[in-house]
């Protein structure tokens, strides 16, 4: 258990600089909306949704209608539906955890799952397990943060939002260097470029990843191939 603890710890620990960040963002303006630290911490216990959390400020203040809450929470988290699809087996086998699994799944924690090479011997279910588990610590822990020091912070925050960025940024790098086929990423590149231009920058986010599961979803057969002929080069 010590080493499946520490591993986590290990593999979590860009996606930590990144939460810590981004969670006190996120406390520091529910706490300059109004909303006590102790908001900030049953949200990101209980929502823990990234980006749209920063969007439930918004709702929290009575600004927009029930119906445009429903547009824009379908629209933000839609990309999820993709996630669960490609560990709908591997969840099936967590056991009591599968709930929290499947409520755990951000960005950053699917990345990690989808890239971790697991150490012989190691469980890989209870590994799983402590990385969803450590990345929401990390999230509320900076939500918490941002929430109790939101009055004493008194500089210019603008452009903070660009560490969630630089985050994926480094999850994609470690991504590329860990495979030796680098099809689907220039698929995925491909498909975003594109959805950019034709959807624009509000809008584009579905559309590439449905383009792209397509095309991936039709690749599969010659994808794995490449990958095993390039392993046993």
């Amino acid at each position: 258990m010590k080493e499946v603890i520490k591993t986590a710890i290990k593999l979590t620990i860009p996606v930590m600089v990144g939460y810590l960040v981004l969670g006190t963002a996120f406390g520091l303006l529910l706490y300059k909306a109004g909303f006590h630290f102790l908001w900030a911490f049953l949200i990101s216990l209980t929502v823990y949704a990234g980006s749209m959390q920063f969007v439930l400020i918004s709702f929290l203040q009575g600004t927009i209608g029930i119906v445009s809450i429903v547009i824009t929470t379908l629209s933000v988290n839609s990309r999820h539906i993709f996630y669960g699809i490609s560990f709908i087996e591997k969840f099936k086998q967590m056991g009591k955890s599968r709930p929290y699994m499947i409520f755990s799944l951000t960005d950053e924690t699917y990345s990690l799952l989808c890239s971790i090479k697991r150490p012989e011997g190691m469980d890989e279910k209870k590994l799983f397990f402590f990385i969803s588990f450590f990345n929401q610590m990390y999230w509320i822990l900076g939500s918490v943060i941002g929430g109790i020091l939101g009055d004493l912070i008194s500089f210019d925050t603008s452009g903070i939002e660009f560490s969630m960025t630089a985050l994926f940024i480094v999850i994609f790098v470690e991504q590329w260097l860990s495979t030796k086929n680098h099809l689907p990423a220039y698929i995925g590149l491909f498909c975003g470029i594109i959805s950019l231009i034709l959807f624009g920058a509000d809008n584009f986010l579905l559309p590439a990843m449905v383009i792209t599961v397509i095309i991936l979803m039709g690749l599969k057969n010659r994808i794995v191939k490449t990958e095993d002929t390039k392993d046993e080069v």
